[in-house]
Order: C-alpha cells, then structure tokens, then sequence
C-alpha cells in the first residue's frame, strides 16, 4: 500500500513538473505581456519598460526565468502578483476555500441525483422515464456550461427575481447562512447538473451489466426483497465504477468552477484565473495550475484508494 502511494505520489510530481513547464513555456511565448497595458502609454517611456522588465525579471533568458521560479517554489515563495503585488500563494489561499465550496456541493449534488436516475433507469429499463433520463442527460451533455448558466440568470434572477445573479454574498449585509445558500443555489445547480449526465449514464450502465450477473438471480432466489437486492448486492458493484468516474470528472470539474465562477462573479480560484489572464499576471497563473494540479493528482489517488477499500479483490502494489 505504501510502495504504491509513494510511487503514485512520484508520478504526481512528475506530471505536476510536465504541466508547470508547458504552461511557462506557453505564458511567456504568447504574443504581449505584463507590461503590454503600458506599451500604449504616453507617459511611459523606454527607459521605463525597461527598468519594469528588468525589476520582473522578463529580460532574462526563458529558462533561467524558470528555474529561478522553480527554486523559488521550493523555498515556499510562490512569487508575488505583478497587478499588486500581493503574495500569490495567500490571494490562492483565499479564493480556494470558495472554489472548494462551489464544487463540494455541485458534485453531491450531482452524485445523488446522478446515481438515483441511474438506478431507477436500469430497473425501469425502456419505461417513459429511462426515456426522459436518456434524453435529459444528452441535452445536458450538449449545452455549453456558459449558455446554460446565463439562462439560469436570466430566468430566477431577472424574470422571477427569486435567485441572486451572482456574487457569494449579498453586498453590506453581515455573514448568514441563509444568505450564502441563497448565492450558492444558482451556480451549484448549474455545475452540478451539468455533471449530473455522466453520473446517470455510468450508473445506469454498471447497474444493467450487473442485474443480469449470477449471484443477483441467486439473491433473489433467496427471496430477499428487491430494494434489498439493489443496495447491498447489485450497487456495491457498481460503487467501483462509479469511484473511478470521481476520479476522471475532477478535471471537468475544475474546468465547469472554472466557467460557473466567471458567469456568477463567484470569488473563487476560476474566477481569479480568467482575471488573470487579462492581466497576463504570470505568477497567479501558474500558482493556479500548480495547485489545481496537486488537487487534480492527488485526487485521483484518493479514488484508487476508495476502490481497493470498496473491492477487496482490488490489490493494490
């Protein structure tokens, strides 16, 4: 268990290190820069986009750029942001715990319902709602996650004026937990169905493979009840696939946060991303990548872990 854990762990650091170099080597070779918003300047004379660039460090050679940032990163200094200068890693710190909200509650969201549709769409195999389901997932799997978030806009936040159109707070008001379910409903609903279509396919699926299995013929033979039979015998199966799925969504998750955040002006690490490709602030950017990285990584380590807890006829060396 611990020669795999550590094995895992080093390949996550070799993938953290591929992904850290192909996003600093695509930063820096995009066309403009930190200092482009000054190049169209009156004021700002040569002398002085030279001294901001040598201050930054951008006149050096591309990989003693990197490696100097790498050796920073190792020492805990993961640089500060060229727009104010803060420290990236405290602004990263206080975004995550919003992202981290954002995409918890979408993904159980997504999870129970995803799985409960699943399930009664392969008992009901070929009913009107297996239909219904088949269908709804496809649309969702088809709608961009943009489109269907500013209908969610506009229709509860304009037309019924039910939903907040977005922040995570209300504006003035002191903290209360009313209030941020109240902004947490529009932007979790909109993530959480969207990943709601794989969660039902895959249920679905797994469960038709395993009510036509042996030992499920056997249990009902045992005259064990139905509910009986799809819980404890039949879904115990289907958990493994299920538990991989957890694993290979996290990227889309991120990926959905990404694009929710930035339509519902939620104050997370999506959202401060995309601001930060505006600003072609380096450090954020790839303080960012790296740490939605790690969590991709580590991550998918957790789910093989759940799987060979699920399964004891998973082992894992």
């Amino acid at each position: 268990m611990w020669r795999y854990v550590l094995w895992r762990f080093l390949q996550g650091l070799g993938v953290m290190f591929a992904v850290s170099l192909i996003g600093f080597a695509i930063l820096h070779l995009a066309p403009g820069g930190p200092l482009a918003v000054y190049a169209t300047t009156t004021y700002m004379r040569a002398e002085d986009m030279a001294r901001l660039q040598h201050e930054l460090g951008l006149d050096q050679p591309l990989p003693v750029q990197y490696l100097r940032w790498v050796t920073d990163l190792l020492h805990g200094n993961w640089g500060r942001s060229y727009r104010d200068g803060s420290p990236v890693l405290a602004a990263i710190g206080s975004r995550l715990p919003a992202t981290v909200e954002l995409m918890l509650v979408s993904l159980t969201l997504a999870v129970i319902l995803g799985v409960a549709v699943g399930i009664l769409g392969a008992v009901r195999k070929h009913s009107i709602f297996d239909y219904l389901a088949t269908t709804g997932a496809m649309v969702a799997l088809s709608v961009p996650t943009f489109w269907f978030a500013l209908m969610v806009i506009y229709l509860f936040a304009e037309v019924m004026g039910v939903l907040p159109s977005g922040d995570i707070a209300t504006i003035g008001r002191p903290f209360s937990l009313l209030d941020r379910v109240h902004h947490l409903v529009g932007p979790s609903a909109v993530l959480g169905l969207v990943l709601l279509a794989p969660w039902s396919r895959y249920t679905r699926s797994a469960m038709l493979e395993v009510l036509h299995e042996d030992y499920i013929r056997s249990a009902r033979a045992k005259g064990l009840s139905e509910q009986l039979v799809l819980l404890r015998h039949a879904f115990r199966n289907v958990l493994i696939p299920l538990l991989i799925l957890a694993g290979i969504q996290l990227p889309l998750l991120f990926g959905g946060a990404l694009v929710t955040e930035t339509v519902f002006s939620w104050p997370g690490m999506g959202r401060f991303f995309v601001d930060s490709l505006g600003y072609r602030d380096y450090p954020v950017i790839m303080g960012l990548l790296l740490s939605s990285t790690l969590l991709v990584v580590v991550g998918n380590l957790v789910a093989d872990l759940l799987c060979a807890l699920a399964d004891p006829r998973i082992h894992i060396q």
